[in-house]
């Protein structure tokens, strides 16, 4: 035991626990935290707003397979970092949010107090998996070892952690506290046996996978393989079977010809996934009496489906087991054909859905190495466009924010994703109208010096919402406007930047970005996009 503050005993507990960057932005309350990150060896990233925070710790999250950390101050600080969180939650991402709070002794009522919020943990709780408020120095080790099992044990979320100003300031005995080490689970020998027995008379099977599977990548290739079952993905999915493998289909659950080969399948395998309606957009698969479900998480594997065989544990560990009980077989060429032919009725299917965007998809496939990673915003570009079309090749290489579909997301994740990877191509795709959520990220990964190509699509407004309006005969009103010139605002914060009326050239500016010594804003002009007198059709 050592006589540390509470500030020095929330970095020494980080670095027990292997953090080795955190996001954040300094404040009042939580310079105590701030005196001690100058030397905990910890390395700080400096976002222009603490969302950009949350959604950077994300990104690093999603890429690194680590807990992401973010370090905001309290009240209004800590509230805006909670839509980041509510999207940690919803596409289960391990990301930690360090604040301090009110003093223990503050009055109940509120006094008006700097900062003051009415709960600011009640309001974390609500959307993280815990909000943990401590009491005491010595409290703070074993709230954050709590914190790290909550995000890693079981299905990975968000958690909150609260330190009161005065126990941020007072001094005490800590020591920092380690998780016990433990090896991932497989599901129970009689569930593996049962589902054994289920796919290996499976002659039209077909597998599923999501996000979940991320760290199965190798045990999906080769249950796949073994089964000789095409594979679809989620959008968190995505690249965990390499698209360019015989078997795969790439994302899109929710295309017609996947639902097809599902209604065909004998037995369907799900790893990882929910099912959620957020993938699957037109309702849920028919499933009944043959899907066999692997999930981390007793619930996810009851959640919009119920399986003829449940297998409750890591996605990795169970494979392994299942494969170890299945019969040797293989593909073969049956297989391979069936796969190959809803390939490409999927491929025909996506790209007329996606045919607005499929000029910018197909340059951006053309100048992306094969282990690129795209940050996605929740734009039209990338989830009509790029999630079936632009193929990629490694787990967690499409970050997306599928459930929550927050905007803003793109930019800020895309840095936490370099930041976890620096040798990795990394590319932001967004919408003119998602980008202005967080655009000032743009100065962060300026002063980084990263070599990010920000590609921004622009077609005049909120496009998404626009056809609905139109759609249900409504009045065409707030949705439309003129964007600014984002290269030179790219400029005027350290990036490089230009523009392209369409995109031609597109492929040879990312290529450009990727090499460069800073960001690049790539601000693409979509043919449409000139703004349109609100109240008229487009």
């Amino acid at each position: 035991m050592s006589t540390v503050t509470g500030g020095e005993a929330v970095f020494a507990a980080l670095v027990a626990h292997g953090v080795d960057t955190v996001f954040g932005i300094p404040g009042t309350h939580n310079l105590e935290i701030y005196r001690h990150l100058a030397t905990s060896g910890i390395r700080h990233v400096s976002p222009r707003h603490e969302q950009g925070a949350g959604y950077a710790a994300d990104g690093y999250a999603r890429t690194s397979g680590r807990p992401g950390v973010a370090v905001v101050t309290s009240g209004p600080a800590l509230l805006n970092a909670a839509a980041a969180v509510g999207q940690a939650w919803s596409d289960s991402v391990p990301v930690l949010v360090v604040s301090p709070g009110l003093p223990l002794r503050h009055p109940g009522l509120g006094n008006g107090y700097l900062h003051e919020a009415r709960d600011q943990g009640a309001a974390m709780a609500a959307i993280a998996a815990a909000s943990i408020r401590v009491t005491s120095v010595a409290e703070i080790p074993v709230a954050v070892a709590q914190a790290f099992a909550l995000m890693t044990a079981g299905r990975p979320r968000p958690v909150h952690l609260e330190v009161p100003l005065d126990v941020l300031l007072e001094s005490g005995e800590a020591a920092p506290v380690r998780l016990p080490e433990r090896r991932p689970a497989a599901a129970d020998g009689a569930s593996v046996a049962a589902a054994a027995t289920l796919l290996g008379t499976a002659a039209r099977p077909i597998l599923l996978v999501g996000g979940g599977a991320r760290g199965a990548a190798a045990q999906v290739a080769r249950m796949a393989e073994r089964l000789g079952a095409p594979t679809a993905t989620t959008a968190n999915g995505k690249g965990v079977l390499p698209e360019d493998h015989p078997l795969a289909l790439g994302a899109g659950l929710h295309l017609p010809a996947v639902r097809e080969l599902v209604e065909d399948a004998d037995v369907v395998l799900a790893v990882g996934t929910e099912l959620a309606p957020s993938d699957l957009w037109a309702g849920p698969l028919p499933l009944d009496g043959r899907l066999v479900r692997v999930d981390v998480d007793p619930l996810g594997a009851l959640a919009n489906a119920t399986p003829a065989v449940a297998l409750v544990g890591d996605a990795a560990a169970t494979l392994d087991a299942l494969l170890e009980a299945l019969p040797g077989t293989g593909p073969g060429a049956p297989a391979v054909e069936r796969a190959a032919s809803c390939r490409a009725r999927k491929q025909a299917e996506s790209r007329v859905e996606g045919a607005e965007w499929l000029a910018v998809v197909d340059e951006l496939a053309q100048a992306l190495p094969r282990d690129a990673i795209v940050a996605a915003d929740s734009a039209m570009v990338c989830y009509y466009g790029a999630l079936a079309n632009l193929p990629t090749s490694r787990p967690g290489s499409f970050l997306y924010p599928t459930g929550f579909g927050t905007l803003g997301y793109g930019l800020p994740a895309a840095v936490g994703a370099k930041v976890a990877d620096p040798a990795a191509p990394v590319v932001a795709l967004l919408g003119d109208g998602g980008i202005m959520f967080t655009l000032a990220e743009l100065a962060t990964a300026a002063e980084l010096g990263l070599a990010l190509p920000v590609v921004v699509v622009d077609n005049a407004g909120y496009g998404e919402i626009r056809n609905e309006m139109i759609d249900r005969d409504d009045p065409v009103h707030a949705v439309t406007f003129r964007s600014p010139d984002f290269a030179a605002i790219g400029r005027a914060v350290g990036c490089s930047g230009l523009t392209l009326e369409g995109p031609a050239g597109l492929a040879d500016a990312v290529r450009r970005a990727l090499a460069a010594d800073r960001p690049t804003v790539i601000h693409l002009r979509m043919p449409s996009s000139a703004p349109t007198p609100e109240g008229a059709a487009r």
